[in-house]
């Protein structure tokens, strides 16, 4: 059996035979890491396995662990929803966000939570120290006295500690600190972060033992290290938000256990990561009344509605080519309904500059907020004032027509509990809900001459 070399991108995982200074693949400059490909079989070929009986599912006992319930409401609804709470056993979740957001603060706050409630937790750091950990439980919590703790880099120091102690619950802090001398590259490389999460996954599944990693992100907002990183896990959290402002979002993205899209609102305040119980309420906290170019939309994140302030304005344009800005909203989705406003109501934007801001920081990712946004856009145009007990919710076509939404009886029972009294919603999405008056409309034009 002959060994093979080959060099590998630490940035994307692209292969090479011969070493570069550049990736041809991303373009990183000096990221080829030299490691085995593996070994060639001789003559005889490879071993064979021997076959492994297979059973059908209705054979199989099912889990019969509990969930472990964080005792943090919003934690839990991501994790299980309103049926089944708490982190599964077993589980492996990937926490990603950027740096200073507050990913070891939460964390923690999860590690503290648990081991109050009578779940064996060990917390690995490899980042910070003993002492510096303890200043930082001593901030969130008074009583953490049951939670226990080591300060390691070394994967198989780590895994032999947890065989010893047999946690319930396993923190590493981080995935890209660790490293492990049965893999090759340096760590955070992408063979020692792929070895040690596969390891990891290995390790919980066996013992049963639910642990959570976080992973750094790169500069573009993706989890640093290879894409099969995400595979691998069973839940993958992304923390959001600016971390100059109070408010995080710990979005959802995959969960083999429940829901996904589901999201869960932080404020960030002296004692850690605070769940907001209103979210809207909260980001509707700081409106202005009476003011053009504002309107309040209802937009889903998972099973969850979310009332948000839409903000727009408009200026004469000192250049030639207008200026089209959004924050927290689509650009491209902001450039067509300019298009629809100009062409379909014959609105003289095309020497205007558009910005375009969702209050409070959240990112607006489903097109139900577009009549919303065209809204704000005429309102400060024209410098009129939409009535502060509407709501607005429709997506707008290219012909200017307004088209259905989904889950339209949850946003109207939001839009109620905080006290609106009318909603513009497509004609098509017409129903006999009786919380607040509904004004159906078929397009723009329609939509326009309901609020005057």
């Amino acid at each position: 059996m002959k060994p093979q070399t080959i060099f590998v991108c630490s940035q994307c995982d692209a292969q090479f035979p011969k070493w570069a200074g550049r990736c041809l693949s991303c373009g990183a400059w000096n990221t080829l890491i030299q490691q085995a490909a593996g070994l060639t079989f001789g003559p005889g070929g490879p071993a064979k396995a021997s076959a492994i009986k297979a059973e059908t599912l209705a054979a199989v006992a099912s889990p019969t662990g509990r969930r472990y319930e964080t005792g943090i409401s919003e934690l839990d609804q991501i994790f299980g929803g309103q049926a089944s709470s708490g982190i599964v056993p077993g589980s492996l979740v990937l926490l990603g966000g950027d740096p200073g957001i507050g990913k070891s603060t939460l964390t923690l706050q999860l590690a503290l939570g648990l081991s109050g409630r009578g779940i064996k937790t060990l917390y690995v750091s490899g980042e910070e120290s003993l002492p510096q950990l303890k200043l930082r439980a001593e901030r969130l919590s008074s009583d953490f006295s049951g939670m226990l703790a080591v300060s390691e880099n070394n994967l198989d120091a780590v895994l032999a500690t947890a065989e010893a102690e047999k946690p319930k619950f396993l923190v590493i802090d981080s995935i890209q600190t660790m490293f492990s001398e049965s893999a090759s590259g340096v760590a955070g490389g992408v063979a020692q972060v792929s070895a040690a999460t596969m390891r990891l996954m290995e390790f919980a599944k066996e013992r049963d033992i639910a642990t959570l990693i976080i992973g750094h992100v790169t500069k573009e907002g993706n989890l640093a290290g290879p894409r099969l990183l995400e595979h691998m896990v069973d839940v993958v959290l992304y923390l959001e938000g600016d971390r100059f402002l109070a408010y995080r979002l710990l979005r959802c993205v995959k969960n083999r256990f429940g829901r996904t899209d589901e999201v869960g609102v932080f404020e960030m305040k002296n004692q850690g990561l605070v769940a907001v119980e209103n979210p809207s309420r909260a980001f509707l906290a700081e409106r202005v009344m009476r003011q053009p170019g504002a309107v309040v939309t209802c937009t889903m994140e998972g099973s969850r509605p979310l009332l948000l302030e839409i903000q727009a304005l408009t200026s004469k344009s000192q250049f030639n080519y207008p200026k089209r800005t959004a924050t927290g909203y689509d650009l491209n989705r902001l450039l067509l309904l300019s298009a629809v406003l100009q062409k379909r109501l014959s609105a003289k934007i095309y020497d205007q500059d558009i910005f375009v801001s969702v209050a409070g920081g959240f990112k607006i990712n489903e097109t139900a907020c577009d009549l919303a946004v065209a809204f704000a856009i005429l309102s400060s145009l024209k410098d009129f004032v939409v009535p502060a007990d509407l709501i607005a919710v429709g997506e707008v076509g290219l012909t200017g027509e307004l088209r259905m939404v989904g889950n339209l009886e949850r946003r109207i029972t939001e839009a109620a509990k905080l006290g609106f009294k009318k909603m513009i919603i497509p004609a098509a999405s017409a129903t006999a809900a009786s919380k607040l008056k509904l004004l159906p409309a078929h397009d723009l034009s329609e939509a326009l001459k309901l609020i005057g």
